[in-house]
């Protein structure tokens, strides 16, 4: 199963960079999105890719958030959060098919103002660690693809120390991420089997970020405990931009 997330900061400007075109070529099982920053009456039949199953949950708010998830084969069901305000934000789809459920997530980034900030450690701490607690416990299998905003170590930011006191490096969320992988169980797929420095998903578009590989590595697929050993390969597709981040892709036998 090759599965892709990609925070794609605009589907009708990744459109016109070429996303489509290169989903096609990949011909992925599953791809997640984050960021569509639309409402489905904006978007026309170049965004239901012929033959792929397609969902959307938009933000509320008109060109904000919003997550997507396409299909090669149709889901048993699709499902969303059970949290009213990440539901208005669009920040979750889930799709599941028999016992293996796929999360597209967009979580909330901390860096335009101290009370998103807030707002942001408040869901991570005393949301959404409880809920993935409790899927280890239902015996599904989960993958959970998407910007988490948060890097996990030092080697994930290529300016550690200049950036260790800013939103989504900061000492609670690495510990988050600790947490999540070292306690509760889950996994970084990437990690499982590339171990190699100088791996980022995004790049700030201010400087010469991009150029100079200053980057950060927020993007994730995370699974479940009981897919240990099924990743088969990894890996950060950079040979085109469609967005200030590079799709994920991984493959898994499954």
């Amino acid at each position: 199963m090759k599965i892709i997330t990609a925070n794609v900061n605009g589907i009708r400007a990744a459109e016109k960079k070429g996303f489509f075109n290169w989903i096609k070529i990949q011909n992925a099982d599953i791809v997640c999105v984050q960021e569509i920053k639309a409402q489905e009456n904006q978007l026309d039949s170049r965004f239901y890719p012929k033959g792929i199953h397609t969902y959307y949950k938009p933000a509320q708010r008109k060109g904000y958030s919003g997550t997507g998830i396409y299909c090669k084969k149709k889901p048993d069901k699709i499902i969303f959060s059970p949290w009213e305000d990440i539901n208005f934000e669009g920040r979750f789809i889930q799709a599941d098919f028999a016992n293996l459920s796929i999360i597209s997530i967009y979580i909330p980034s901390g860096s335009s103002k101290e009370l998103r900030q807030k707002y942001k450690i408040d869901f991570i701490n005393d949301r959404f660690m409880p809920y993935l607690q409790n899927l280890q416990q239902d015996n599904r299998r989960y993958i959970i693809c998407g910007d988490i905003n948060i890097v996990h170590k030092k080697r994930d930011i290529k300016n550690f120390n200049a950036n260790k006191n800013r939103s989504g490096c900061l000492p609670e969320e690495r510990e988050w991420m600790d947490k999540l992988f070292n306690k509760v169980g889950f996994i970084d797929a990437f990690r499982e089997i590339n171990q190699d420095e100088n791996q980022y998903t995004w790049w700030s578009n201010r400087g010469q970020a991009w150029q100079n590989n200053t980057g950060w590595r927020i993007d994730y697929q995370i699974t479940s405990k009981n897919l240990k050993g099924t990743v088969q390969s990894a890996s950060i597709y950079k040979d085109e931009r469609f967005s200030d981040h590079a799709p994920l892709i991984i493959d898994y036998k499954l």
